[in-house]
């Protein structure tokens, strides 16, 4: 089902996820913020929904990478 993201080179993930992650820089990056918003239940609107989900989706498709690679090794 994750075929398609072994392809992808590690070293890609990697800077995508810091970058879209943190991204603005300042004055706080979006991901904290909009976890900082669920944690407090205050994550309602449609747009901050959908900010926290394009701010998390390269460090979520890092995570599968690595829990991949870790489970290949494993075998």
């Amino acid at each position: 089902m994750f075929a398609w993201l072994d392809g992808i080179p590690l070293a890609l993930l990697v800077i995508a996820a810091l970058l879209v992650g943190l991204a603005p820089f300042y004055p706080e990056p979006h991901l904290v913020e909009k976890l900082r918003m669920l944690a407090h239940g205050e994550l309602e609107r449609p747009l901050d929904i959908f900010d926290l989900i394009m701010h998390a989706a390269p460090a979520l498709l890092l995570l599968i990478r690595l829990g991949r690679m870790g489970l290949q090794r494993l075998s």
